[in-house]
């Protein structure tokens, strides 16, 4: 793949480090004084944080970053890392949880009334996030966004940035781990996964099939086995605590009504 992108990412990886460095550094702070007040933060959820911002970091820095410039076997993995597992294990981190429990009860008030705004809720439809999810990446992969991305520093950014926040809105649309706008059912987060899972299986097999532009074949049906098998592991997640919730929430009236019977 040709890019010309060598000018600035190296200030592009330095300030994203900083950012990640400084949320890493932020969550477990917050944990240990709210603890002081409240019930003890979790440490398997500081782990969760701090693995997941791991990932985010060598997406765009060291040698996979540099390999996902170069070949698109790369750029797919940096993908399936960025877009489902970064956002998978960031949310089982519960971060809004723990930012409602940091901030001053006026300010965590303001905030819990933004995120039940209808804008918010809108945006936390899981369909909505299927849409900018799922849908961004084929406007990525079947339109000429994939070559622009690789010329322009900016369009980088902008793509690496929306597959990572779209991936985390779909996540959080779909398991109610965190703090949410509002719950719908779980018939309809499970039609909307599996509507995401074959769309996914679709995408892949059409980057197989028809590489993007300026992709070696050898290298796009490559990376098209990559997406369409390499994601299995994180979606089995995402379905398994899915069901285990939905388990969850159905039992106690099952029970009810064998004691009433």
């Amino acid at each position: 793949m040709e890019h010309n992108l060598q000018p600035g990412i190296a200030s592009l990886e330095a300030a994203v480090v900083v950012l990640l460095f400084t949320a890493f550094l932020l969550y477990p702070l917050a944990a240990v004084l709210t603890s002081l007040r409240y019930k003890a933060w979790p440490l398997y959820r500081i782990f969760l944080w701090s693995f997941g911002i791991f990932t985010i970091a060598i997406t765009f820095t060291g040698p996979l970053a540099d390999f996902a410039q170069a070949h698109f076997v790369g750029h797919m993995w940096t993908h399936l890392l960025l877009g489902m597992l970064a956002p998978l294990l960031l949310l089982l981190a519960m971060p809004m949880t723990l930012l409602l429990r940091s901030l001053p009860v006026r300010v965590a008030r303001n905030v819990s009334f933004i995120l039940k705004s209808r804008p918010f809720m809108l945006l936390s439809n899981p369909a909505v996030a299927l849409v900018l999810n799922t849908g961004g990446l084929y406007i990525l992969y079947l339109s000429n966004l994939f070559g622009w991305m690789h010329q322009s520093l900016i369009v980088y950014a902008i793509v690496h940035l929306h597959v990572f926040l779209a991936g985390y809105l779909f996540t959080a649309s779909i398991i109610y781990i965190d703090v949410t706008a509002h719950r719908l059912s779980y018939l309809f987060r499970s039609i909307v996964l599996i509507l995401s899972l074959a769309a996914h299986k679709i995408l892949s097999k059409i980057i197989y099939a028809n590489p993007p532009a300026n992709v070696p074949r050898a290298q796009a049906e490559a990376g098209g086995m990559v997406m369409y098998y390499g994601g299995d592991f994180i979606e089995l997640a995402i379905i398994v605590i899915l069901c285990y919730q939905w388990y969850k929430a159905t039992t106690p009236r099952k029970t009810a009504s064998i004691g009433e019977i």
